[in-house]
């Protein structure tokens, strides 16, 4: 089952006893948490009918002990776990002892008065494992990776709707340039646009622009889209607000060759015919970072990527031995490139 089917289930009442949630996405894993606990246990009755355990801690039979236990007061308890080893291929340095038969016992006749979900912070999960073998058959097994760009975007405008605010795909699209990638913190931006738009208002791509401030990374990011479409004027306007920001021009350089290596390394598995999803696994990036580095790669030939690495890595040994100024050796560089 996927999550959007075991959301659906669980809003309609349907709650497995047993959930394995695996992923790089912790926010979406806590807001599927959230859903959980909306769903089985009143708010008033949280306290005691929510409870947390890390299996680098505490021994799994614990665990099982009060799975077992019966609620107090309340129909049903929820039991959040984080996992280390039982389900993956990490190893937990071998300070807990775990009772592994105990846990498949209890994955094969799970208590009906306790949810159970268990969370990994990891890709994959160690098929191997019995364990993982019985809840893919007992439990419900969810795998919460990063979204696609359009889903990601998607995303954005169903958070603003959720707090009865409008905005279009050019909006969230500008959030994503001038918030990067990162879940929580673009719910912490949409909820800071939505509380400037008012309910029912509608947020534009210059609400973003005027009120969502950029990470050098972003800026830097901006800074090489518009050095790919030839924009050297925006380019080197960005650069110079960096430098009244205090940013080091030598972090601007390693900044610029970074974005440069993944462009030379989508454009390269590109050729290669990997997917937008493949090459963000093999390059460990998120799918909407190598959305954007393929668009711009576009615009380059292999050969002079390659090259304006070179020249990088030149300009790098020369500003940081003392043999050119900084600034003027990153704004040659920048000049350069639009020659």
């Amino acid at each position: 089952m996927d999550v959007k089917t075991a959301v659906k289930e669980i809003k309609k009442g349907a709650v497995s006893p047993l959930y394995l949630c695996y992923g790089s996405e912790k926010y979406q894993i806590q807001e599927f948490i959230h859903l959980v606990q909306e769903q089985i246990v009143d708010a008033e009755n949280r306290d005691f009918a929510v409870v947390h355990y890390d299996l680098s801690e505490t021994p799994i039979e614990v665990v099982i002990e009060e799975a077992e236990t019966l609620p107090f007061l309340v129909e049903r308890k929820l039991i959040l776990v984080r996992d280390s080893s039982l389900f993956s291929a990490a190893k937990d340095g071998g300070k807990i002892e775990h009772k592994v038969d105990r846990l498949l016992a209890y994955l094969d006749n799970p208590a009906e008065h306790s949810v159970v979900v268990f969370t990994v912070n990891g890709d994959k999960l160690d098929e191997r494992k019995k364990t993982v073998k019985s809840m893919k058959v007992k439990g419900q097994v969810l795998s919460f990776m990063p979204l696609s760009g359009n889903e990601l975007i998607g995303w954005v405008i169903r958070q603003a709707k959720t707090r009865d605010c409008i905005m279009d795909e050019s909006a969230a699209q500008a959030l994503l340039d001038s918030a990067g990638v990162q879940m929580a913190a673009l719910s912490a931006e949409v909820n800071k646009l939505c509380l400037y738009a008012g309910k029912g208002g509608v947020i534009t791509a210059g609400d973003v622009h005027q009120l969502v401030a950029r990470s050098t990374e972003q800026n830097v990011f901006a800074m090489v889209e518009d050095i790919a479409n030839l924009r050297l004027e925006k380019a080197l306007s960005t650069f110079y607000e960096l430098l009244k920001q205090r940013e080091e021009p030598i972090k601007i350089a390693a900044l610029i060759a970074r974005q440069f290596r993944i462009m030379l390394q989508v454009k390269e598995l590109g050729g290669q015919s990997y997917s937008q999803q493949q090459i963000a696994s093999q390059l460990g990036l998120h799918p909407y970072a190598v959305k954007v580095a393929g668009e711009q790669a576009r615009k380059f030939e292999a050969a002079r990527l390659r090259r304006s690495l070179s020249d990088l890595a030149e300009l790098d040994y020369k500003m940081k031995s003392g043999r050119i100024d900084k600034v003027l050796g990153l704004e040659m560089f920048l000049l350069g490139l639009g020659a």
